[in-house]
């Protein structure tokens, strides 16, 4: 990354100073971090990072909504400062989430808000803990036909293995986001990588255990997402690669049309990077919507 970036705007420093409480809790034998803003009593908003990343991807988010909410970004197990595993398992991540919930106060109107593979681990969670989840909004997190035509092996692993770099200066400077995709926001780049490394015998290495998918498969969620019975909200990003209108229109196919899906312009996969404000707008104003409205789901298609 560039020794030579332009300053961090006033709302993203004003974003960062807001009080925030870092705590850990044991889930399944592993210790889980995640950190919280707010007060408690307020309902409770659950934000959940994607693949390789961690809860400081949400550092800059999370200020915004503490008018109506008590609001918690964990770190998933085998990712950020959380502790990693032999093998992982969806029920095992959607207990990480619910754990979360229950230490951090939150009752039975929670919205979890999930980023890409956490919009997976979102869904499974709504979809297990029905009667505790209040609604989801998946953030470009694809939803793919049944009979989907994968341009990659899905057998294969979406991180890479680790290594040591010396200093922290050379491992900032590989730092990258998967997918690959351009952001034009360096100051965000910069503040996610020196919260995705940790210092090592020899250097500086980053925090995700590379083995987490050795063992572990994403399913096909297309029956799940026929499934869920709670309030559910799609973003994605209008240029993102993952999230193609064909798959977008199939989601909306399979959910009704009380779902809103709503397109973030100029923005690609990681879409609250790349514009962090109008994703904040939009969550905001679908959240206010979900406050003053009545739910209006239909029951699940057979």
């Amino acid at each position: 990354m560039s020794q030579h970036q332009p300053p961090a705007p006033d709302w993203f420093r004003r974003a960062l100073e807001t009080p925030q409480e870092d705590r850990g809790i044991d889930v399944e034998n592993c210790p889980i971090h995640y950190r919280h803003w707010g007060d408690r009593g307020k309902p409770g908003l659950l934000l959940v990072h994607g693949n390789g990343a961690h809860s400081h991807w949400w550092d800059f988010i999370a200020p915004f909504f503490l008018d109506h909410y008590q609001v918690a970004a964990l770190d998933l197990g085998g990712m950020g400062d959380s502790g990693h595993r032999k093998r992982y398992a969806v029920d095992t991540f959607t207990n990480e989430l619910m754990s979360v919930c229950a230490d951090a106060g939150f009752g039975d109107d929670t919205v979890i808000v999930g980023h890409s593979f956490g919009g997976f681990v979102t869904l499974q969670t709504a979809i297990s803990y029905a009667d505790r989840v209040r609604g989801v909004v998946l953030v470009d997190s694809p939803v793919r036909p049944p009979d989907y035509d994968w341009e990659h092996d899905p057998r294969r692993s979406p991180i890479r293995p680790k290594r040591v770099y010396p200093d922290l200066g050379t491992a900032l400077e590989r730092f990258r986001l998967m997918p690959p995709q351009r952001c034009d926001n360096p100051w965000v780049l910069d503040y996610i990588a020196r919260h995705s490394l940790m210092e090592v015998e020899g250097g500086w290495m980053w925090k995700f255990d590379d083995q987490l998918f050795k063992h572990f498969r994403i399913p096909n969620q297309s029956e799940a997402l026929s499934s869920i019975r709670c309030r559910v909200a799609v973003i994605y990003g209008q240029q993102s690669d993952l999230f193609t209108q064909d798959i977008a229109d199939y989601m909306f196919q399979v959910l009704d049309s009380s779902v809103p899906f709503v397109a973030i312009p100029e923005a690609r996969h990681h879409l609250f990077l790349d514009q962090p404000l109008a994703f904040v707008s939009t969550l905001r104003t679908l959240l206010a919507e979900w406050r003053h409205s009545r739910p209006d789901r239909q029951a699940p298609r057979p």
